[in-house]
This record gives C-alpha cells, sequence and structure tokens, in this order.
C-alpha cells in the first residue's frame, strides 16, 4: 500500500465550500483529501462525502474519511483517519474493505507504538505547532519532538506531520524522518502552494514511500 506525502484536510465553512475547496486541491494536483467535519452527523458527513468521491475520483485523487467508517466503506473511500477519540484501529479494521488504509493520530512515542500494535498503514504525528484546532490534541511537538520520537521508533510505517506546517518548514521536517506532511490552512489559503509542496517533498508516484504488509 502506498501512502502519499501529501495530504489536504479539507475545510470550508460550509459543506459547498469544502467540496469547492475540495475541487480546487485536486485540480491543484494532491494526492489524497481527508474528509472531516468535526461537529456534523453521519448523515450530513456522508452525504457530502458523496459528492466529494465523485470529484476525487475524477482526478483519481485517494479520499480518505475522518472518524466515521462506516461512511467510509459505503462510498468506498481509500481509507479513514482516526483521532484517539475514535474508535480503536483494530475495530475499524473489521468494518472495512481489505484494501482501504487506516490512519491514526499520534502526539506521543507511546500513541506511535500503541498504534503499530494495531496494524495501522500510517501515522499522523502532531501537532508540529500551535494552531485553531490543536489545542485539544496535546503538546507541540516541533522539530525537536519528531527526531525525539522517530529516533526511538524506526518504524517502516509512513509517518506524517501535521498542525499548522507551512512551505518554510517541509525541508526541516523531513531530516527526522517524517516521511510526508497533512496540510489544512496553508493549502486553503493559497492552492498553488500544493505544487510548492509536492516538490519539496518529492511526491512524484515513483518516489512515494511503499509499505507492504509481511
Amino acid at each position: 500500500m502506498i501512502i502519499p506525502k501529501l495530504h489536504y484536510i479539507a475545510t470550508g465553512d460550509s459543506p459547498k465550500e469544502i467540496l469547492e475547496n475540495i475541487q480546487k486541491a485536486c485540480t491543484s494536483g494532491v494526492e489524497l483529501v481527508q474528509l472531516g467535519m468535526p461537529n456534523a452527523s453521519e448523515k450530513k458527513l456522508l452525504k457530502v462525502a458523496k459528492e466529494a468521491i465523485k470529484i476525487t475520483a475524477v482526478f483519481q485523487t485517494r479520499l480518505v474519511i475522518s472518524g466515521y467508517y462506516k461512511v467510509a466503506k459505503e462510498i468506498k473511500a481509500d481509507g479513514v483517519y482516526l483521532e484517539k477519540t475514535d474508535a480503536s484501529p483494530t475495530v475499524v479494521r473489521k468494518h472495512l474493505y481489505p484494501w482501504q488504509s487506516i490512519g491514526g493520530a499520534a502526539n506521543t512515542l507511546a500513541d506511535c507504538e500503541k498504534l503499530l500494535d494495531a496494524s495501522i498503514d500510517y501515522i499522523v504525528l502532531g501537532p508540529f505547532r500551535e494552531t485553531k484546532t490543536s489545542a485539544n490534541l496535546g503538546p507541540v511537538l516541533g522539530i525537536k519532538g519528531y527526531t525525539a520520537i522517530t529516533d526511538v521508533l524506526k518504524t517502516p510505517i509512513p509517518i506524517i506531520g501535521f498542525g499548522g506546517i507551512t512551505t518554510a518548514d517541509v525541508t526541516e521536517i523531513l531530516k527526522t524522518e517524517i516521511s510526508g506532511i497533512a496540510v489544512s490552512e496553508a493549502i486553503t489559503q493559497n492552492f498553488d502552494a500544493i505544487k510548492t509542496f509536492n516538490q519539496l517533498l518529492n511526491a512524484s508516484s515513483t518516489q512515494e514511500q511503499r509499505h507492504t504488509f509481511e
């Protein structure tokens, strides 16, 4: 299973705006879109997800659903992203198609180890810096925090950094053995940034990190 190096966490003030932003991100060359509507019901998210997958399918962009794994299964999304407060990856795996990926959020070394034990496909580690949404996600890690975790963890599973990351941060982040990034604000404010992020990450299909199950 290949996990792209750049993930766009779709945002917007309304379902219409979220879908417009997904369209813009796909047009600009992003390889994976993560759709989550934190305060929406499963029914409302399903409605938006059905529209979102029509857009991503045209561009052959992957769509990952945040939290609601039943929605991911119903629309045949590429995978699910789980926060620490969501159902456990082990439980979710039983409900998905074998080809659907599972990513999990982590803030500490212990979080990462727990996710590895649950056989997830990638870890999203953060927050890298403080953002509007990172207040309840645990301590800010920064470069030092990333290094402290990756030095010990040593895993072939891709680790994706997130939390207020801009194009200026990418080069330093990659030195810590973080293999990719998940971005919301910096892309929503300027979709042209996707091209820059992709160049910095060398995120061409030939150079993506290949991860296969034993």
